[in-house]
């Protein structure tokens, strides 16, 4: 992936400030970067800097959690205690080890599904919710097409690759927008690593999933994920005094660089706006 010359600050300028009320309607963002993900997304202070195509349906593995997320809070019962389901501790993927019959409260469930990508306390919290992962599924579809998430559609509460289990760009921007405003999704996907109990005393430590937390300054979250199907992806927001850069990757060959040179040259096309 090239670095971006930053040779056009007018373009970065019309981007970024509002329009006259005569100007004509913008074309779509520039793709300064085409290697940099199969479909990408870069949104500064709310508006569209470069993407490549942003609203094209794709894998997009576990960043599925930040929907499963909403609709946990929907039904937000932090000390409420789970109980681990036979289909749960089979999860595949990436996994808390939780074992059928093991009981965690919603708060640890959702801690290990936002941080450490647990697709086994994904499962069982999506069953605790919903009463099955078939009903939580059917509600996850009812939430897309209220948002008008016209690119979405999902097969399993987890992220795994399944026919027709698809989202854009574009919607997971909006998707995540929407539960940052949240406190509880905020507070999880900041955490750099938890560690948490079962009722019964077993213990588990696990760092984030997210190698932006820590190491790109301002980063405030989201969520990364990996499957075969997808890709390695990533939704990654950076705050920096009043200004925010939120980058999402579908199917990045290296998601952790491209992410931090998008970010870094969002910021110095906004500064260079300014001059």
């Amino acid at each position: 992936m090239r670095r971006c010359t930053l040779a056009a600050p007018l373009l970065a300028l019309a981007l970024l400030l509002p329009a006259p009320a005569t100007a004509a309607v913008p074309g779509p963002p520039p793709d300064p970067w085409p290697k940099a993900a199969a479909a990408y997304l870069v949104m500064v202070n709310g508006a569209a800097l470069w993407a490549r195509s942003p609203d094209r349906a794709l894998p997009p593995a576990s960043l599925t959690k930040i929907m499963t997320a909403l609709l946990a809070i929907e039904h937000w019962a932090p000390d409420e205690v789970l109980t681990t389901s036979a289909r749960a501790a089979t999860a595949t993927g990436s996994r808390l080890g939780l074992r059928t019959g093991d009981q965690l409260s919603m708060a640890s469930a959702f801690d290990a599904m936002l941080v450490s990508s647990a697709n086994d306390a994904c499962t069982a919290l999506a069953e605790h919710v919903a009463g099955s992962v078939a009903e939580f599924v059917q509600r996850m579809n009812r939430k897309a097409r209220d948002l008008r998430l016209d690119a979405t559609s999902f097969r399993n509460p987890c992220g795994l690759d399944a026919p027709g289990h698809r989202a854009s760009a574009s919607d997971l921007y909006r998707l995540t927008m929407l539960a940052m405003e949240q406190p509880e999704f905020a507070r999880a996907v900041q955490k750099t690593a938890i560690s948490i109990s079962t009722v019964g005393g077993r213990r588990f430590s696990r760092n984030s999933s997210n190698q932006l937390l820590g190491r790109l300054p301002g980063t405030v979250g989201v969520k990364s994920g990996f499957t075969n199907g997808a890709g390695k992806c990533l939704v990654a927001l950076v705050r920096r005094g009043s200004d925010e850069v939120a980058v999402v990757l579908l199917d990045a060959p290296d998601r952790w660089w491209s992410a931090s040179l998008l970010v870094e040259d969002a910021y110095a096309a906004l500064d260079a706006s300014r001059r």
